[in-house]
């Protein structure tokens, strides 16, 4: 690795590739940079909280276009398409513009994007090495969460990469469930705060270790006597397409890690990654009640959890592990329910080139009164292919 005064890490490096310095390199305002991601698939059955369904279907299907505006601004526009009861769906998950220069390390980010909380969560889903994101994410995070709002980040100038960064957000996504509508949520609903640091371990292995809170001004839940039982999340659980999350709260504590080992660095024929998250969501249940018994009940927070590890052992063939859970509360009447899921999942992958992926997976579900789901069994067989321009990916 090229050395400049002082080291600088591989963490750094990476990030780097997608630093405001690095997005002015190639495409241009006359000459953007356009992709497509296919993303195909046939499961066996269904997992709760998550987009694909039994059968045939169309996962998260992307098509993205960016460029340089100027010398100062980049963006960027990612539209999605998806089935949802066989209903072919278009949404839009990005579209921002980012600043190029600005001094000090500073930058700022506005419009719809992806936020920086936690590890996976600023990634796209199909740079990922099982065909869902972890239970803990669908529960708290709709999966993957993207918003209308605005970040400020900051990359300090030290030996190891240290950046942190605010983001406000909309937050309709994010809001506790409103089973009559008759709630005056706040339009500016989600505030986030976040540092990651990140470093070498000798010349094959790096590592990168996050901190994030998330205050969500609307997720505290309104009590209902008239309903027999209510689920903490939006309003249409299920398979939503609009990525809402199915657990809220008002505050949110991610701590996220993550090792990558490779052989002098060169991650071309054999790499590791080992990265793990938890996610603790407090201060859900209701403020007032006109059975105090509800507001003065002792009730647990909410949490999740999931450690992986993913080996490629050859140019073209990956396998990965991984286990996860997320405790929950299911409130009912005057009291609540706790739930838990576990998973554990087996994944492999062929990778003919770094444009194609073809992937098998298996995922054993045990649910303690989760969602009504039943101990299950799910065999999903996924294919991601990018046509175009495909960019490094994020450490």
């Amino acid at each position: 690795m090229t050395v400049f005064n002082n080291r600088i890490s591989c963490v750094a490096a990476a990030c780097a590739l997608f630093s405001t310095s690095a997005l002015a390199q190639d495409p241009s305002l006359t000459n953007p940079a356009i992709s497509a991601v296919l993303d195909g698939y046939y499961q066996n059955t269904e997992r709760p909280m998550a987009e694909r369904v039994e059968g045939f279907g169309l996962g998260h299907t992307e098509l993205a276009m960016s460029a340089n505006i100027d010398d100062m601004f980049y963006g960027k526009m990612t539209a999605v398409v998806e089935m949802h009861e066989g209903e072919t769906e278009l949404g839009l998950e990005e579209a921002f513009i980012q600043t190029l220069a600005m001094p000090g390390g500073f930058s700022v980010r506005a419009g719809r994007f992806l936020s920086d909380v936690g590890y996976l969560n600023n990634q796209h889903v199909h740079t990922d090495a099982f065909s869902d994101r972890p239970a803990a994410y669908r529960a708290f995070l709709g999966s993957h969460y993207f918003d209308d709002g605005v970040r400020l980040n900051y990359v300090a100038p030290t030996d190891i990469y240290w950046a942190m960064g605010i983001e406000a957000f909309k937050g309709d996504n994010m809001r506790a469930v409103d089973e009559h509508g008759e709630r005056d949520f706040k339009d500016l609903g989600i505030y986030t705060a976040y540092t990651k640091l990140g470093g070498d371990i000798g010349a094959n292995g790096s590592w990168q270790a996050g901190l994030s809170y998330m205050r969500n001004e609307n997720g505290r839940m309104t009590a209902d006597e008239h309903e027999e039982h209510v689920e903490l999340g939006d309003d249409d659980h299920g398979h939503d397409h609009s990525h809402s999350a199915n657990y809220t709260g008002e505050n949110t504590y991610i701590a996220d890690f993550v090792y990558k080992w490779a052989p002098n660095g060169n991650y071309k024929y054999q790499h590791l990654t080992v990265s793990g998250e938890y996610f603790k969501v407090t201060d859900f249940t209701p403020l007032a009640h006109e059975d105090e018994h509800l507001s003065e009940q002792s009730v647990d927070d909410q949490q999740g959890w999931y450690l992986s590890g993913v080996y490629q052992f050859s140019p073209n063939w990956s396998a990965g592990l991984r286990y996860g859970e997320v405790d929950t509360q299911e409130m009912h009447g005057d009291h609540f329910h706790g739930q838990k899921l576990k998973e554990s999942e087996v994944s492999l992958a062929w990778h003919h080139s770094h444009f194609s992926t073809v992937r098998l997976q298996y995922t054993n579900q045990k649910g303690t009164n989760f969602d009504g789901i039943e101990d299950d069994n799910v065999i999903t067989l996924q294919y991601v292919m990018t046509l175009g321009a495909h960019g490094a990916h994020q450490f």
